[in-house]
């Protein structure tokens, strides 16, 4: 048996560029040298991805309920039989589509879950396809939680390279964000954050902590979280030994983050990191799902219905976030 880390590849959004995604990873040397893949989906909607991206890679089929560790080869595929790809409405979000992403993903969760395989990747789902199949699906860290059993916190995380980005409030509108900030919610996204980064190999990760207002507040006059919530937090945890700095104007904290003053940067609300982590890398970028016992890894960009079908579709963040999960895999530390 091989000693590579064992990874569920779930396939995504069926409508978008997720199958020749699905097909070219299964197709890089690189990746099949540094890990082993068991691709989860329908292996009819897999060929037309490959089809598409002008790839035969080499699977060998697999049953449910199959031993995986046992198996010899390095890609495995476990065909759901759950989608014709007749039914697949080219560049729309669908119902079909949904339940299709849905299911590959929760199955890949529970190989996980129950240690039949040491990572999970997915390629990129279209959220409101997965709220179509499932009215409550807020985001992939609930359901992984509630598929898992995971009552400890987690927290999603972007990782361009070197550089991660976290952040305190997720998928919420803009408009509770400030509400929602508190001294123990940040406190727990900042230990989060420096545990997660420890076991992904940083000794002791630098993390900035951006403000939440313009200019981080301007010494209250545009705003008073930074001085009555963020700071003091920020002084707690470099009293408990976390190398945090800040609060930063957010307008400013990733110029120095990318000049390699920190490792990290947490942010308080979701585009104020996004957006610069994927203006400097967005054919790289990775979303990371950290607490959990096992890595969970996807790239950052979405299913890109525009160039859906073109074979055109850069595996750039794909290929970084399987070798990602594989590293991690690798060094078998639970994150978080």
């Amino acid at each position: 048996m091989s000693a590579k880390p064992l990874i569920a590849l779930a396939m995504g959004d069926p409508a978008g560029i997720s199958p020749e995604l699905t097909a070219k990873l299964v197709a890089q040397d690189d990746i099949r040298e540094s890990c082993r893949l068991v691709v989860i989906g329908d292996r009819r909607i897999f060929e037309e991805g490959a089809r598409i991206a002008g790839v035969k890679p080499a699977l060998k089929m697999v049953e449910q309920g199959a031993d995986l560790r046992a198996a010899k080869e390095d890609a495995l595929f476990l065909d759901l039989r759950h989608l014709d790809p007749k039914q697949v409405e080219p560049k729309t979000a669908t119902l079909a589509g949904g339940k299709f992403a849905l299911a590959n993903y929760r199955h890949a969760l529970e190989l996980g879950r129950d240690g039949r395989v040491d990572a999970v990747c997915f390629t990129p789902f279209n959220k409101q396809a997965m709220r179509l199949a499932r009215a409550e699906y807020d985001d992939e860290i609930a359901f992984s939680a509630e598929v898992v059993g995971l009552k400890t916190p987690a927290s999603e995380f972007n990782v361009l390279d070197r550089l991660w980005n976290a952040r305190v409030t997720s998928h919420i509108p803009l408009r509770d964000v400030a509400a929602k900030l508190s001294s123990e919610r940040i406190h727990r996204a900042l230990e989060l954050t420096d545990a997660c980064m420890r076991n992904a190999g940083f000794a002791r990760p630098r993390i900035a902590v951006a403000g939440l207002n313009p200019h981080a507040g301007d010494g209250g006059n545009f705003g008073r979280e930074e001085i009555d919530i963020i700071a003091p937090v920020v002084a707690a945890g470099q009293r408990e030994g976390i190398a945090a700095q800040g609060p930063f104007p957010a307008d400013t904290v990733f110029l120095r983050a990318k000049g390699g003053a920190f490792d990290a940067v947490l942010t308080m609300y979701h585009d104020q990191g996004q957006i610069a982590m994927k203006l400097m890398g967005f054919d790289r970028g990775v979303t990371l799902l950290g607490g959990f016992p096992f890595p969970i890894c996807t790239p950052a960009h979405g299913t890109a219905y525009d160039i859906a079908g073109q074979g055109i579709a850069s595996i750039g963040a794909s290929r970084a976030a399987v070798l990602l999960a594989a590293e991690m895999a690798a060094a078998g530390k639970r994150l978080g």
